[in-house]
């Protein structure tokens, strides 16, 4: 019986690969902030990655064209929070944050799930979650005001926070109506279908940014970068992420999206040299305090309904 390639790889090492190119994707963005304007990144990482995707994912795409087609509205809606405002968003506010802030920002989309999924679906939350809510968010509120309540005050906030902050939750919500999908949407077809519509989107305002701000430069830098996002952070995390949940089912998979702050911080302090500051240790400490409390007694009911 012929055996797939990857299932031939430990799933733990494909779920370690997919958060370090996640996390890289990050660092990256915010390290060549000065020289690839963000919509054009996100622009050609996505018509990139699809079409070394489009040959793969034809056959699944054209099978289930009819049932696109009842949910386009769905599916329409997905693509402009998961494709065009999610990478979008991440790459517009690390233009003015530090990619620490950014993966930090990250860690807090479980508990943006759970508060999305209480009022869109109804889930019952036990009071524990609510309680890791409540201290995750208040986490995530010491690095935006840097622990400073005299910024709260003043509503001084980064701007590039902000952006982050809207990305997640954009994120977040993408997440929790994936549940909606018919069965024979989800997976290959779900994605492909997702990368047009998204690309079509943000195709305008990368137009707008070339016109008015910056021009997709041609240059090693760009390329590379490109090539990154589009067959590591797009492509293989994808194949990887999917291989893996297979294997070992929802509940084990989800719990490796907490490696992305892990590796973000790593790399972001090692090859940006950026430096991680009280503020940043206060706000890791509540988040993570909070996403233990929030998945101590319904963790596998926030996945499947993730």
């Amino acid at each position: 019986m012929k055996t797939n390639y990857l299932d031939r790889l430990s799933p733990y090492l494909l779920l370690v690969l997919t958060t370090l190119f996640w996390a890289g994707n990050f660092n990256l963005a915010r390290g060549i902030s000065g020289d690839v304007p963000p919509m054009g990144l996100s622009f050609w990482r996505w018509v990139i990655a699809f079409i070394i995707f489009i040959p793969f994912a034809y056959r699944p795409m054209k099978k289930s064209w009819e049932l696109m087609k009842q949910h386009f509205g769905l599916v329409f809606f997905l693509s402009l929070l998961g494709v065009t405002l999610f990478n979008s968003l991440v790459y517009i506010g690390l233009q003015s944050t530090t990619a620490i802030n950014g993966v930090l920002m990250q860690s807090v989309c479980p508990i943006i799930i759970i508060l999305l999924s209480t009022l869109i679906f109804g889930d019952r939350s036990t009071l524990m979650q609510w309680v890791g809510v409540l201290i995750s968010l208040t986490g995530v509120g010491a690095i935006l005001v840097k622990a400073d309540i005299t910024a709260l005050a003043g509503l001084h906030f980064n701007q590039g926070d902000l952006w982050i902050l809207l990305a997640v939750s954009c994120w977040a919500l993408y997440t929790a109506l994936l549940r909606k999908l018919p069965a024979a949407l989800k997976g290959v077809p779900i994605l492909g279908y997702t990368m047009v519509i998204g690309i079509m989107l943000i195709a305008p305002f990368y137009v707008f940014e070339s016109l008015t701000f910056k021009t997709m430069p041609v240059t090693l830098t760009s390329v590379s970068s490109i090539a990154y996002v589009s067959i590591f952070a797009s492509l293989l995390a994808f194949l990887f992420w999917n291989n893996a949940a297979s294997r070992l089912g929802a509940n084990r998979t989800g719990q490796f999206i907490h490696l992305i702050p892990a590796f973000g911080l790593t790399i972001s302090t090692l090859v940006l040299g950026e430096q991680l500051q009280n503020y940043h240790y206060i706000g890791m400490t509540l988040v993570a305090s909070g996403l233990i409390l929030a998945n101590l007694k319904t963790k596998q009911k926030v996945l499947k309904t993730a």
